[in-house]
């Protein structure tokens, strides 16, 4: 089985084009480290095709999954898939759920798994919450706790 990716220098790629690429012969992907910008990725065509393939498949089956009622499987395997789940309340994870399929959905479409990411992190931090009860109690806490809507800003600042 190979390594998942390889860390290596940008200035690699750069100096030994040819004797970097054939890294992947070894690893799925190379990560590019760069010193004064964001690392990139390297890899081959047919790795990311099998993969957005996958993402897919995975996306219509889980939008299957629900759309046939079967939510109490999807239920049960979520703590498995995402640990922190456990400390969502019940409405929550089916709220999580239906966006996670919408969101899959769509990100599968675009051949874009940035929106899976984002809505993962956004309730990720949302299980943190309930996790910490003094954290909780902090942000659910009337009035201060939700200040409600933010008016717009003005146009003359």
């Amino acid at each position: 089985m190979t390594v998942a990716y390889e860390d290596v220098p940008f200035s690699e790629l750069l100096h030994h084009p040819a004797a970097t690429a054939q890294r992947l012969d070894t690893v799925r992907a190379l990560r590019l480290r760069r010193r004064d910008a964001g690392d990139l990725a390297l890899m081959r065509v047919e790795q990311l095709e099998q993969d957005t393939t996958v993402v897919d498949f995975t996306a219509r089956l889980l939008a299957g999954l629900v759309r046939t009622e079967n939510t109490a499987a999807l239920r049960q395997a979520l703590p498995d898939a995402l640990p922190w789940s456990t400390f969502l309340p019940p409405e929550d994870l089916e709220t999580l759920l239906a966006e996670l399929v919408d969101t899959a959905r769509g990100a599968a479409a675009l051949e874009n798994l940035a929106p899976i990411a984002l809505l993962l992190a956004q309730w990720r931090h949302s299980a943190e919450i309930y996790a910490d009860p003094a954290l909780l109690a902090i942000l659910t806490r009337e009035p201060e706790g939700d200040l409600g809507p933010a008016p717009m800003p003005r146009d003359d600042q």
